[in-house]
């Protein structure tokens, strides 16, 4: 039984999970060394809420329960009585590893320690523990009260108890579980690779410009963002860092080789929307603001057409790696990508409406062009297309 989680990282991620947990009636202890960012986290807790009871979804007694139910701490003894420790602090894997090691002395020899990380390696971090049986990964989206989706990967040295304690504890918290292989990105990191690398690949080929591709990908796509508004969003820093450690990860799969424009946009400090300039170029309210020739760009529909489809099929294609390696269930990435990134579609699902054959041959079709490893076929959507398959039977 759950009654007491520790949050380690008082951060926008570990402020949004305790939110989760204490709304569902777990107590909740928040640590954070600096005690400003835990005065800062209580702040936006108590904004959060306030806008809630604006907008009709809880009431004045529902927001003083969850706020009774979080307190903070300035020490890592502090959470030695959590049955759960979820950690969401920077990405650096010594930092995690030297945490985990310390926290462990503290806490019963049941309580299960967790990590937030996006694309680190659960085992690597495991090994940091006298008990690496107890340690596993539960991923969540941000900002984490909104996105149902959380990837929750054991380690090759988890036990199944863990593993299925906490599919139970966070179903309790009315999310969506996609239980996944502990490698490099989880699901969602790991098969949206190509909506931010190949559609940078497009513009900087130059068949299409920024605001061209972002128009493609939502007018026929469906998606809620382009991928430039996407990355700005993130922050083209973080955006490129995952990239990174998802490429090393794979040994240098050409399928997930980083973008010098990403790069140098990075080194330049124009990040996005917290920047004010990435992409694109935004106001004081993080809108973006008009470019003059933003409204000169053709409604070029064979274009749009091309780049959807491109775009789209190297999603597939991961999706479907995904599914050939045992990273996940069909359900679970589908629900990994409609829940965690708002996709309109699950990736598989939108390749039986496509049909596998178009797949293939869209993939062919590139690799016929470029002769790139980068546009190789899975070996699964080949096998597919042959035996006449479907991913979801009708």
């Amino acid at each position: 039984m759950i009654q007491t989680v520790g949050i380690i990282g008082s951060g926008t991620m570990g402020s949004g999970i305790a939110q989760v947990a204490a709304t569902s009636g777990c107590k909740v202890k928040v640590f954070d060394t600096k005690q400003e960012a835990l005065d800062k986290s209580k702040q936006a807790l108590e904004k959060v809420l306030s806008r809630l009871i604006e907008k009709g979804r809880i009431d004045q007694g529902e927001k003083a329960r969850i706020q009774a139910n979080i307190s903070y701490v300035n020490t890592l003894k502090g959470l030695s009585d959590a049955d759960l420790t979820i950690e969401a602090i920077i990405e650096n894997l010594d930092i995690k590893k030297k945490v985990f090691s310390e926290l462990e002395t503290y806490v019963s020899e049941n309580a299960i320690i967790a990590s937030n990380t996006s694309s680190l390696s659960i085992a690597s971090i495991a090994s940091s523990l006298q008990k690496p049986e107890r340690c596993i990964g539960i991923h969540f989206f941000n900002p984490a009260p909104l996105m149902k989706l959380v990837e929750v990967i054991p380690a090759v040295q988890t036990s199944t108890q863990v593993t299925d304690k906490v599919m139970s504890i966070i179903k309790d918290w009315k999310k969506v579980v996609a239980l996944a292989k502990d490698t490099p990105g989880f699901i969602v990191n790991r098969v949206a690779r190509p909506f931010y690398g190949e559609s940078l690949r497009i513009y900087e080929e130059g068949l299409a410009d920024i605001t061209t591709i972002d128009k493609s990908l939502k007018t026929l796509g469906g998606f809620r963002m382009g991928p430039f508004e996407l990355m700005d969003f993130i922050g083209n820093d973080i955006n490129y860092t995952v990239t990174e450690t998802v490429f090393e990860a794979f040994y240098y799969d050409p399928r997930y080789k980083p973008s010098f424009t990403q790069k140098r946009l990075s080194e330049a400090g124009y990040l996005g929307r917290k920047s004010g300039k990435g992409y694109y170029e935004y106001n004081k309210n993080g809108t973006i603001i008009p470019n003059e020739a933003d409204s000169e760009v053709a409604n070029d529909e064979v274009q749009a057409q091309y780049i959807l489809d491109r775009v789209l099929a190297m999603l597939i294609n991961e999706a479907a790696d995904a599914l050939f390696w045992k990273i996940a269930s069909a359900e679970d990435i589908d629900n990994a990508m409609t829940k965690g990134v708002n996709y309109p579609k699950g990736l598989l699902s939108w390749a039986d409406e496509k049909g596998i054959d178009w797949c293939v041959n869209t993939l062919d079709n590139l690799y016929d062009e470029y002769h790139e490893d980068r546009y190789r076929c899975s070996p699964l959507l080949r096998k597919m297309a042959r035996e006449k398959r479907s991913f979801f039977s009708k």
